[in-house]
């Protein structure tokens, strides 16, 4: 793929927009880019070229039009409730709750950071695909809601109520996550959900901003960081997220780079 060539995969599109960025854009914009099965197997193609590119460093992910992402498909599913997959609750785990998940842990194992530009509304699926960002910048006429509770399931969805209470404190995210309600881009900011609230002229321009800078540390630098995010997330003491950090950086200090860069660093 060349800088600035366009290919569709699905309701995907793909453009790097820089060399080493990838920009994703959700293309359902008469659907608020909801997601359907379509989209996920597009999510899933997508994620299978990048786990095995060396050439991408880092995403871009947002929406075409004026939303980012409504969740799922609510009216497609609708006219889909007396396929097979609905038969039992075994059957609806293993062909539609868990390839939702699917998307969440894809976006989390895939080596690059991902940077969320939320440049409408970002609703229950949505909501959570911002959430399993490394960051998150929004537009003033993006919202957030936690959408699941208001059509009668548990608001613990798509990895909602692990990122959620980690992002905001677990009382923000309790009262987020049992009212349903819209958080605005002002109060998002605030709260820490996202690091800035830019037009949307300049939503993107700041992302690829931020892509720069990380294009400007070493490849294994941020996969490792990454991947430190990651496990840290889940490390039953102090102890067991430095035994993490210090594999990483036994790996990295005898790389060429690191001693490249230290010698720069002390000319």
């Amino acid at each position: 793929m060349s800088e600035n060539e366009v290919i569709e995969i699905g309701p995907l599109k793909l453009e790097e927009a820089v060399a080493g960025v990838n920009l994703i854009t959700m293309n359902r914009p008469e659907r608020l880019n909801a997601i359907n099965p379509d989209m996920l197997e597009a999510f899933e193609e997508v994620f299978k070229r990048l786990e095995q590119s060396d050439n991408i460093r880092v995403v871009i992910l947002t929406g075409a039009g004026r939303g980012f992402c409504s969740g799922a498909d609510l009216v497609e599913a609708a006219t889909h409730v007396d396929h097979e997959y609905f038969a039992s609750a075994d059957t609806y785990l293993r062909k539609i709750q868990e390839r939702y998940g699917g998307l969440i842990l894809g976006l989390r194992k895939i080596p690059q950071p991902v940077i969320a530009a939320v440049n409408g509304p970002a609703a229950g699926g949505g909501f959570a695909i911002a959430l399993a960002s490394d960051v998150r910048l929004a537009s003033p006429e993006a919202f957030f809601v936690a959408s699941f509770i208001n059509i009668g399931l548990s608001a613990g969805e798509m990895g909602s109520s692990y990122f959620l209470p980690r992002l905001v404190g677990l009382s923000r995210a309790s009262e987020i996550l049992f009212t349903g309600r819209r958080v605005p881009a002002e109060e998002a900011e605030r709260i820490g959900l996202v690091s800035k609230v830019l037009s949307k002229d300049d939503l993107i321009k700041e992302a690829l901003n931020i892509a720069q800078v990380m294009l400007g540390k070493t490849p294994g630098g941020l996969r490792l960081t990454k991947s430190v995010l990651n496990d840290t997330a889940t490390a039953q003491s102090l102890h067991a997220a430095m035994e993490l950090e210090n594999r990483n950086q036994t790996i990295l200090v005898i790389s060429s780079e690191f001693v490249k860069r230290v010698t720069d660093f002390a000319k």
